[in-house]
């Protein structure tokens, strides 16, 4: 059964994805919210904003469920045999992260390959990878790399390559607001870092 927003205020609640706060933390969250709607001067008890320290806290929840689960649940031992061996490519993974400079959000998708080594993984884990690391705290870099890693961890693929592009609002809505900038990382693991064949290959099945 669905919790209403007056409960959520007085009461910890089970998120609709992935594991909920520990106990108390909801609460906390929202009072947080409250202060800080304090803090910038607007009223807190105003009809516009009187449930939205408790929905900031539901966001926040699930912004950062990434902490609370782990690649092994979410691939949950969707890893099957397979003669594979040529490359096998996730494109325009859309993602959705909060910038830990700023607490403001970047979007874009994330391009996902591997070259299989006697198996492969269910094709909507790779989206659950992604998502793992995306709903916490991060840097695009960082981001990039822990996808790939941990993709590499529990398949042990001949390779993995990973490239992420995104904007970020605390370049646009902030500082030098450039709107139309995007930034792309990569990490390249195993044959796609020592095979330059390879690594062409895989660039240019990104551009089809």
């Amino acid at each position: 059964m669905r919790t209403n927003d007056s409960e959520i205020e007085t009461e910890d609640r089970v998120a609709p994805f992935g594991q909920p706060l520990p106990p108390g933390q909801i609460g906390r969250l929202t009072k947080v919210y409250r202060e800080l709607l304090d803090a910038i001067g607007e009223d807190a008890d105003r009809q516009g904003l009187a449930k939205t320290p408790a929905r900031a806290a539901r966001a926040m929840e699930f912004l950062t469920q990434g902490y609370r689960q782990s690649v092994e649940e979410i691939v949950n031992n969707a890893i099957f045999d397979s003669e594979a061996s040529e490359i096998i490519l996730v494109k325009d993974i859309e993602l959705y992260s909060m910038c830990e400079h700023h607490l403001l959000p970047f979007i874009g998708r994330a391009h996902v390959a591997y070259i299989p080594n006697g198996k492969v993984i269910g094709l909507s884990k790779v989206a659950r990878i992604v998502d793992v690391f995306a709903r916490r705290l991060q840097i695009q870099e960082n981001l990039t790399t822990q996808i790939a890693e941990s993709l590499m961890n529990c398949l042990e693929p001949n390779g993995v390559a990973v490239v992420v592009e995104a904007k970020h609002l605390c370049m646009m809505m902030r500082g030098v607001e450039k709107q139309n900038s995007i930034m792309k990382t990569s990490c390249l693991l195993g044959a796609f870092k020592e095979d330059a064949r390879t690594r062409s290959e895989f660039l240019s099945l990104l551009k089809d």
